[in-house]
């Protein structure tokens, strides 16, 4: 039987994975994003791993993360910020959680094709990857607020809190 081809929603799921290993490599050697890009492109992606073989990532998206992410960062921890609880801010959040979270602010922000529930989605299911405890459940209120404010007329606009 012959292997079949990963299904585009699988190879977009793979390069959000691989996206956010690449930025955690940048952020902890300090490595260009085009330097990492190239490593993962030669030695990671779609190759066999310990016996398993994982599916070959959506590689321009994976690329458009990574890049996007590194060039925007210092306007997603702004909007990241304001969809935290009162007194958080990014950075203050762990490494890699961070990480997922500017990832996903950045396709909320540049991948108006992409319908903001599978953005949302695809995220939390990649903190749940990562997390066992309430990371994927701040991953996906985080994105929600975000993505209320940056898509409105997709997901409805934010609504402010009642003043008491």
């Amino acid at each position: 039987m012959a292997d079949r081809k990963p299904s585009a929603s699988a190879r977009r799921r793979a390069a959000r994975l691989h996206a956010v290993q690449a930025l955690y490599n940048i952020d902890r050697t300090g490595q260009s994003a085009d330097s990492v890009l190239g490593e993962f492109v030669r030695f990671r992606l779609g190759e066999e791993v310990d016996g398993d073989r994982y599916v070959d990532p959506d590689r321009p998206l994976f690329a458009a993360i990574v890049r996007g992410v590194v060039e925007r960062e210092a306007d997603l921890n702004p909007i990241i910020d304001g969809a935290l609880d009162k007194g958080m801010t990014a950075d203050r959040l762990e490494l890699l959680l961070r990480l997922i979270l500017r990832a996903g602010t950045w396709e909320l922000l540049a991948t108006p094709d992409v319908a903001a529930r599978i953005v949302i989605a695809d995220y939390v299911d990649l903190a749940h990857a990562f997390y066992e405890g309430k990371e994927p459940g701040i991953t996906n209120a985080v994105l929600d607020r975000i993505a209320r404010v940056l898509r409105p007329e997709e997901l409805g606009a934010a609504t402010q809190p009642a003043a008491t």
